[in-house]
């Protein structure tokens, strides 16, 4: 069935018709919403209200473009809204709500275990500045005490928690894009 014909069924109310636009546009729905609101659970409500508003107003929907178009445009602008009803309205406070929709990264519990989030920890790490680094290995893989830190490296107390919390800060910004994959991953699985 052609996306034309699919249009002309779905403004007659045909129930296949719009089962089988749902089931082909669902899921590359969601993972584009999720592109905006870094939260699946919320994608998929954003998504679902889509497909509510296309069925109880198929008579009155004109489609121009294709349907595809229209369906992605249409969760676009209500990602938008919903962004903006938690104003969320520039960058910087969307890299803010993207963070903290992923649980605090505990760097102690990283493990050989969990292999490619070590990894990539790891990565991050080694392109942190050397003082960083230095205090961040000592930290969480030689397990000295902040205060042993400081001792060891001749600096303050102060100093030592900054530079932990920056490198913090560094490994959950890289982890955003590598954590998002493997939720995608998961979610289609």
């Amino acid at each position: 069935m052609n996306n034309h014909l699919l249009i002309v069924q779905i403004k007659k109310k045909d129930t296949v018709a719009f089962k089988r636009c749902y089931d082909l546009f669902f899921k590359d729905l969601v993972v584009y919403a999720n592109r905006y609101l870094s939260d699946f659970s919320v994608s998929e409500d954003v998504v679902q209200e889509v497909f509510v508003y296309i069925w109880e107003h198929s008579k009155k929907i004109e489609i121009k473009s294709s349907l595809k178009s229209y369906l992605f445009v249409m969760v676009k602008n209500r990602c938008l809204n919903h962004l903006k009803s938690i104003n969320i309205t520039d960058n910087e406070d969307y890299l803010k709500y993207s963070q903290s929709l992923i649980d605090e990264v505990e760097v102690s519990s990283l493990t050989e275990d969990n292999n490619g989030l070590y990894l990539k920890v790891l990565e991050v790490v080694d392109k942190m500045p050397l003082n960083m680094q230095e205090i961040f290995k000592l930290k969480f893989i030689e397990n000295y005490k902040y205060i042993e830190i400081a001792e060891e490296l001749n600096i303050s107390l102060n100093t030592v928690k900054t530079q932990l919390k920056r490198a913090k800060v560094k490994i959950k910004e890289s982890l955003v894009v590598s954590v998002f994959y493997l939720i995608i991953i998961n979610f289609f699985a």
